[in-house]
């Protein structure tokens, strides 16, 4: 909504003018958010009112919930690879298996490894043993 009261169409339904209060009011219901953080994304992102949504659900997004992995999200991507030291091929793979939860995922890549290990650790007493009879 912009600030001519006339004007009543659908571009100036797509607009947040900030210098209305019935407007800050209005979008604040809307997007679920106070005032103030409705001011701070529209200063953020423009007065487009689907930028501004789109900002919103992703600062809930991040901020509702830190230990579940979007992979819809590019940042998300690189941060929880980068933390758990893999590739993003990887982490698409370890959620798949075992949830989008970051504990579930941590797990089941820790489980892997351990897997890996024990299997390397059979591999080498073979080894061992066949040396010993060898000799």
């Amino acid at each position: 909504m912009a600030d001519n009261k006339v004007k009543r169409g659908g571009a100036d339904r797509a607009l947040i003018a900030l210098t209305e209060k019935y407007e800050v009011a209005y979008w604040s219901k809307k997007f679920k958010v106070t005032p103030a953080k409705l001011k701070y994304a529209v200063k953020k992102v423009g007065h487009s009112a689907k930028k501004v949504e789109e900002y919103i659900k992703i600062q809930k997004h991040r901020a509702a919930d830190k230990s579940r992995i979007a992979l819809s999200e590019a940042y998300e991507v690189r941060y929880w690879s980068k933390k758990f030291k893999i590739t993003p091929a990887r982490l698409k793979a370890a959620v798949a298996a075992a949830g989008h939860s970051a504990k579930k995922v941590e797990a089941y890549l820790a489980a892997q490894k351990a897997a890996k290990k024990k299997k390397a650790a059979k591999k080498a007493t073979k080894k061992a043993v066949k040396r010993k009879k060898a000799a």
